[in-house]
């Protein structure tokens, strides 16, 4: 297996949109917002098995100091083969320059998962949102 990492936004609706419902994300139920969000964010690196779309990481940054990884996604069938963590590290590299780089881990599980890749848990935090769906 050959994976492919870029960060040219050359993938389609329906390829964003198969790759989030295959980890049951509610983003890919909103395939227009979905892409429309990939397409105008800062920062969008991909993985790639030939033509198939299995991976993907993207960030809002605010041009300096503060960069959200906000989607960080693997493929099941491609899980624990190193992509994610090979997203991270081109992640790491674009923001090595930034102050902060956050990334909010939803499942929990996944705390320690991201603690190996070089986040730490900020204490006395909470995520907040208003959620419109």
């Amino acid at each position: 297996m050959e994976i492919r990492y870029t960060d040219k936004r050359d993938f389609t609706e329906k390829q964003a949109e198969d790759l989030f419902l295959s980890v049951d994300w509610a983003s890919g139920k909103h395939p227009e917002h979905l892409y429309k969000a990939l397409m105008n964010c800062e920062t969008v690196f991909t993985a790639w098995d030939g033509k198939r779309l299995i991976g993907l990481a993207n960030a809002i940054d605010d041009g300096g100091m503060t960069a959200y990884v906000h989607y960080l996604l693997v493929h099941p069938d491609y899980q624990g083969s190193g992509i994610g963590r090979e997203l991270t590290e081109m992640m790491k590299r674009r923001y090595k320059d930034f102050l902060y780089l956050f990334l909010v881990a939803e499942n929990p599980p996944l705390v320690g998962y991201y603690e190996g890749l070089g986040f730490t848990k900020q204490d006395g935090t909470s995520v907040m949102s208003i959620n419109k769906r």
